[in-house]
């Protein structure tokens, strides 16, 4: 009886073994879990470094391609404001030349000038009272007029009106000075005393840093002269000689204070 127990316990244990036995054991895939994730996140994360990288060159070229563009628009922009600046002197230059030029006509055509009392002098006269400037003539084609008028076609007479409607158009022009002065000498050349006088005062006592107020001076010293006031005129021929003593306008006074 004993035996048989013991037989049945071995044959039990053996068909427990072989139940064991025929179970798979388990196999850990090292390939798969941990060393295939890491892998796998390793694989990810250098994309992904390339990614920023190719996205990094990219707005790199594109801030190159930028800044190259902005470059060639400073380098146009230089080029213009170069081209206007010497369009400016050059404008500039030729002022300084009508003004000689100006100073030089007149001053030879004074003779010429002077009659009014001729029959076809008075249209001239009269009619260019009236100009009228349009809005589109800027301020410097609206004084090449005037001085166009003198130089060029020697129209002295229509040259009176253009320049006292261009110092009433712009009282604060950068000509304003030069203005008066030449209108003052067309006014003189015509023997118009009073009214020379009065554009002559308007630069002595209005444009003290003009060019023009030495010139103005001793143009408004002669017509004071002219008409009787000899205190006057000496009083402004020394004023012209102390305060601009190199001026060829001083060196003009100087003989002319001698003699009053």
């Amino acid at each position: 009886m004993k035996l048989n127990k013991v037989l049945f316990g071995m044959i039990l244990s053996a068909s427990a073994f072989n139940v064991l036995a025929a179970e798979p054991a388990p196999v850990i895939d090292m390939s798969q879990n941990s060393t295939g994730t890491s892998s796998k996140s390793v694989v990810e994360r250098l994309e992904k470094l390339e990614r920023q990288v190719e996205a990094k060159n990219k707005a790199q070229v594109k801030v190159q391609m930028q800044l190259d563009e902005l470059q060639q628009e400073f380098n146009e922009l230089r080029g213009v404001t170069e081209l206007h600046a010497h369009k400016l002197n050059q404008v500039l230059e030729r002022q300084r030349e009508l003004y000689q030029e100006l100073d030089r006509r007149v001053a030879q055509q004074a003779p010429v000038a002077a009659p009014q009392t001729t029959p076809t002098q008075q249209p001239a006269v009269s009619q260019p009272t009236t100009t009228v400037y349009s809005n589109d003539i800027s301020e410097n084609e609206a004084y090449d007029k005037a001085v166009n008028l003198v130089l060029k076609e020697k129209r002295y007479e229509e040259a009176i009106p253009e320049f006292r409607a261009f110092n009433l158009k712009f009282p604060n022009s950068a000509y304003a000075a030069n203005s008066h002065y030449w209108l003052g000498q067309l006014l003189f050349s015509k023997n118009d005393l009073n009214s020379a006088k009065s554009e002559f005062e308007i630069v002595y006592s209005q444009f003290v840093d003009s060019p023009k107020r030495s010139d103005s001076m001793l143009k408004l010293a002669i017509v004071e002269e002219k008409l009787n006031n000899l205190a006057r005129a000496k009083s402004l021929l020394e004023e012209l000689v102390a305060r601009y003593p190199s001026s060829s306008a001083a060196k003009l006074a100087k003989p002319k204070l001698a003699k009053l």
